[in-house]
């Protein structure tokens, strides 16, 4: 199978992270696999360091007609069997070029829990509707959103976004109570994401004076950075004193699966939220969760088996959903060993892989039953 997968971003994050593991997972069942992205991208860097093969040029502007011309060209020339885009703008571009190409078929991956119509002045009624052949929702509330938006429910399949475990295996040690001089006896609770509007920090260092006061041994870390880290740091000077030092920022971390492994537990307070693949990092490596019980979240945390779920914007709720797993370290651990059994059970690369697979090759036997 040739396929094709055009991501657009020139940062980082968990989408390209997920982008990188299908092209690695089908490049290594032997599919020809190559992936478009931005010249000096942290995509190209690390999909050649995996042996994909990549095609960089700029990709700048949602309706560029360079850009569309030269993948159509790109199209044709290799003749993929599957043209996928993974984020809005590849949207455009891709299917724009695949149809102009009139070749592979036009999958759409779609990653976030908000409605297509979010800005007013924004085309996505059109290219939602016309030019995709299939959606991958990386959720059930994902695929819900698009449904109520008016997507066909027979154009759109789940396909859970999954880690490596093995990422997590045999790691060094850290010992960030001694390297951010917080006291030995202190019980940390951390927050690994982007600091973007949807996932909501504020209302974690809001639950900060409850939470002291039900475990005053309790430190908050901030782990990341983001463009909304100057908003964040202004909320937590309204924070008295006494409980503004039981907050720390980090900054950002290269060593994720090493400081995981030294929290107590895991906390992510969104708004909105596809899946979260760092939920799954925390799970993996047997951390309990509190989380937000906000789109595809409730499908990882399960209250009872995994973690505890909490309304959102609730720092009341939030503090005392930490408190309660601080305070009760047998539920803490048993919740932690079943959302790593939970993780490698279903929510694997390997299983996305397979599960995409599995989409590729439905739409391609239904494409060739229909022109026969």
């Amino acid at each position: 199978m040739k396929t094709l997968h055009i991501n657009t971003e020139r940062t980082w994050r968990g989408g390209e992270q997920q982008t990188l593991y299908l092209a690695s997972g089908l490049h290594h069942r032997g599919h020809l696999t190559h992936v478009l992205c931005p010249p000096g991208s942290p995509m190209g860097e690390k999909a050649r360091a995996e042996g994909v093969e990549t095609v960089e040029f700029s990709l700048r502007g949602e309706l560029n007609p360079l850009a569309i011309g030269r993948i159509a060209k790109l199209i044709r020339k290799v003749r993929y069997d599957v043209v996928h885009m993974h984020t809005s703008h590849a949207h455009t571009l891709g299917c724009a070029a695949a149809t102009l190409a009139g070749q592979g078929l036009r999958i759409v991956s779609r990653r976030v829990d908000f409605s297509i119509y979010r800005h007013k002045l924004s085309v996505s009624g059109l290219k939602y509707r016309y030019g995709v052949d299939h959606y991958i929702a990386i959720s059930q509330a994902v695929r819900n959103v698009l449904v109520e938006d008016g997507i066909s429910a027979q154009k759109i399949s789940i396909v859970y976004s999954g880690i490596d475990p093995t990422r997590f295996d045999s790691q060094p040690s850290v010992d960030l109570r001694t390297e951010l001089g917080l006291p030995r006896e202190s019980r940390l609770v951390g927050c690994v994401a982007h600091f973007g509007w949807h996932k909501a920090q504020e209302y974690l260092i809001r639950a900060i004076p409850a939470l002291r006061r039900r475990v005053p041994e309790a430190r908050v870390l901030l782990i990341g950075h983001g463009d909304r880290e100057e908003l964040l740091r202004e909320e937590a000077a309204q924070l008295p004193a006494e409980d503004r030092a039981h907050l720390v920022f980090t900054g950002f971390r290269g060593d994720i699966p090493s400081v995981l492994r030294d929290l107590d537990v895991f906390v992510m307070p969104s708004v909105l939220e596809g899946l979260c693949t760092s939920i799954l990092d925390a799970l993996v490596c047997e951390l309990p969760v509190v989380a937000s019980a906000v789109g595809g979240i409730p499908e990882i945390v399960r209250p009872g088996e995994t973690g505890v779920l909490v309304p959102p914007k609730d720092p009341e709720a939030l503090a005392d959903g930490i408190a309660s797993l601080l305070l009760d370290s047998a539920e803490a651990e048993r919740l932690g060993r079943g959302g790593r059994q939970m993780v490698q059970a279903q929510f694997t690369t390997d299983a996305t892989c397979e599960g995409t697979l599995a989409v590729y090759e439905r739409l391609m036997s239904r494409s060739a039953s229909a022109s026969e």
